[in-house]
C-alpha cells in the first residue's frame, strides 16, 4: 500500500538527513516536515559570527537553503537548486535560535517555487530566501512505487 504525502515526505526527510553530514555539522536541526515543506533550525554559535559581531550571512544562507531543499525534495522527485535569491532584513546575534520556514509555493512539471521565512524565536524576519528547483533523474527511497502514486 503506497504511503500517504505526509507519510512520504517524513520518509524522504529521514532519508535525506542521514545523509546530511553538513547540516549535522553546523548544529542544524531538522523540526518537521511535510509535502511541499520544511522546517529547519539553528543556535547562532561564536564560530558562525563575522567581523560585525553577528551570525555571517552565509551560516543563514545555508540555514535557509537546507529547508528549501528538504521541502523539494519531500515529494520523493529528486530536486536541486537551480536559482535562489536571499534578502537580510535583520541581524541574528550570537546565541540566538533561528529557524527556517520553507514553503512550496509553485509545483509544476518538472520545476517549482519555493520561499523560506528565516525567524529569531520572538517573530523577528532574519531573512526572506526564494528558491527556483528544478527535478532531475532518481527519488530520494529506494522503492520509487510510492513517488509514481504521487505524481513523481
Amino acid at each position: 500500500m503506497p504511503m500517504d504525502a505526509h507519510a512520504l515526505a517524513r520518509a524522504c526527510t529521514e532519508a535525506m538527513w542521514e545523509l546530511d553530514a553538513t547540516s549535522r555539522a553546523h548544529g542544524l536541526t531538522l523540526v518537521s516536515a511535510a509535502p511541499g515543506e520544511a522546517v529547519l533550525a539553528m543556535t547562532v554559535a561564536d564560530s558562525m559570527a563575522n567581523w560585525h559581531g553577528t551570525c555571517h550571512g552565509g551560516f543563514i544562507y545555508l540555514l535557509a537553503d537546507t529547508a528549501f531543499g528538504y521541502a523539494c525534495n519531500s515529494r520523493n522527485q529528486r530536486m536541486v537548486g537551480q536559482y535562489c535569491t536571499v534578502a537580510y532584513i535583520n541581524p541574528a546575534q550570537r546565541g540566538e535560535r533561528l529557524t527556517a520556514f520553507a514553503v512550496e509555493r509553485q509545483r509544476e512539471g518538472r520545476s517549482g517555487i519555493y520561499d523560506v521565512a528565516v525567524k529569531r524565536e520572538d517573530g523577528t524576519i532574519v531573512a526572506e530566501f526564494r528558491g527556483h528547483a528544478r527535478s532531475v533523474a532518481g527519488h530520494i527511497l529506494p522503492d520509487n512505487k510510492d513517488a509514481k502514486s504521487h505524481g513523481g
